[in-house]
This record gives structure tokens, sequence and C-alpha cells, in this order.
């Protein structure tokens, strides 16, 4: 695993996207059980005053989102990926746009703010915990939203 994690590999991720060539619909819903336990994980690192690793559990939270709803909904974007064979930053950002104008403001709201926590945040550290909880506001209410999508019938 350690030479895995060096790599740059997430096997957690290769194994998402495996399924969702497979069962989109699972898939989705195990990205939002993920995304549970990310959430978990962002709100200690608030709670410990930890604004660069809370940026980053942030913006991983709203990636497996915009993933879920992609796989869920078949956006182009999902077909992208299928034909990509992983996911690329810019077909999420294209993806949580297809999904604001199919769902509501609230998924670019979500998609802005994980990616203004990811470079502002995480990599240049200039957010305190404040700001930071600003942004975190906005994923949640994205994850709210998404969950119910998720898990309707």
């Amino acid at each position: 695993m350690k030479k895995l994690k060096e790599r740059g590999i997430d096997t957690i991720d290769v194994l998402l996207d495996a399924l969702s060539k497979e069962d989109p619909n699972e898939s989705a819903k195990e990205r939002i059980n993920l995304v549970e336990k990310l959430m978990k994980e962002c709100k200690d690192y608030l709670n410990r005053g930890d604004p660069v690793q809370a940026s980053e559990k942030a913006y991983k939270i709203a990636e497996e989102i915009v993933k879920a709803l992609a796989e869920r909904l078949r956006t182009q974007e999902y077909e992208e990926f299928l034909k990509e064979g992983r996911w690329y930053t810019y077909l999420l950002s294209k993806a949580s746009k297809t999904l604001a104008l199919k769902l509501g403001d609230w998924v670019i709201d979500g998609w802005n703010s994980a990616y203004d926590l990811h470079v502002w945040g995480f990599h240049e550290r200039k957010l305190n915990i404040d700001y930071v909880k600003i942004g975190i506001k906005k994923i949640e209410k994205m994850f709210e939203e998404a969950y119910k999508i998720i898990h309707e019938k």
C-alpha cells in the first residue's frame, strides 16, 4: 500500500471507478457513503483548528459528489470518463456545470467553494479556519442535496 500511495494511486478511487463502469448507480451510492466518512474527517480537522487538511478533505468531498451525481445522471462527462479511463479535473469542472444546469446552483456553489479551498486553503495555505468554514458550508449543502438524489428510488 505504501508504494501505491507514493505513486499517487488511491486504491479506493481505482475500485470505485471500476465499479462505476459496471454499475454506476451502485458506485454513486458508495461514493456518497465515502463522502459521509470524509465529512466526519473534515469536521475533525475543523475542530482541531487545521484549515489546511480541512480544505483538502472538503475538496475530496465535492469531487466525490460530482462523480456520484454524474454517474447517477449519466452526464456527458461521465461518458467521457468512461472513454478516458479516469476523472480528470477538467471533467469534474465541466460536470459541475452540467449538473448545475440540471439540478440547481447548489452544485456549482459547492464545486467552486471546494476548488477555492483546494487552491487557497490547501496548496497556498492562505485561508484561516474561519474562511474555510464558510466554504465548507456550501459543500455541506451540496452533500445534503446530493444525498437525496443518490438515494431516491
